[in-house]
């Protein structure tokens, strides 16, 4: 009896671990694996397929900050890319038109939705084409050195985005 119950104890502690570790994933819901993960992850981060001789691609998703205090993506490397930056859509007029930004903020304990004609991170240079069911990784970097890494799925997005890319 008291072997089967110092098996369930062991059990749930081993349950525990797992469920609070950050570098355990399901379903893709949360990819980041490094240590800054308490403070700043990735949910459902997704790139967008491409056609075969595009030199551009973007990658969506939720940047979610965990901390106390704002934090600032100020720059994203990618082995799939040759260039990458941070790009905010505005309105001019009746045209939406992408731009540059410097930085991405994530409210304290917030969120930042990354999605088509809004926030997003845009790669050039491509090293090949995006294809549906393949993945890519990135690395995006805080305004305080700190950085952490995520794999984002390839993904057909249909949106009026793909007019201004």
């Amino acid at each position: 009896m008291k072997y089967r119950l110092l098996i369930l104890i062991a059990s749930l502690c081993t349950a525990h671990t797992y469920a609070h570790d950050s570098s355990y994933t399901h379903d893709n819901s949360y990819t980041d694996t490094s240590a800054y993960a308490d403070r700043l992850m990735m949910k459902e981060p997704y790139a967008r397929a491409t056609p075969p001789n595009a030199a551009t691609s973007a990658v969506f998703g939720t940047l979610i900050n965990h901390s106390k205090t704002d934090r600032y993506i100020v720059a994203a490397s990618s082995p799939s890319a040759g260039k990458i930056e941070l790009h905010d859509m505005i309105k001019d007029g009746d045209v939406m038109k992408m731009r540059q930004v410097d930085k991405l903020t994530i409210p304290a304990q917030g969120v930042l939705s990354l999605k088509p004609g809004s926030f997003h991170i845009m790669l050039f240079d491509l090293q090949h084409p995006f294809i549906a069911g393949e993945q890519i990784t990135l690395q995006l970097t805080t305004q305080d050195g700190q950085s952490f890494s995520f794999v984002a799925p390839i993904k057909t997005v249909m949106s009026s985005m793909q007019q201004h890319h």
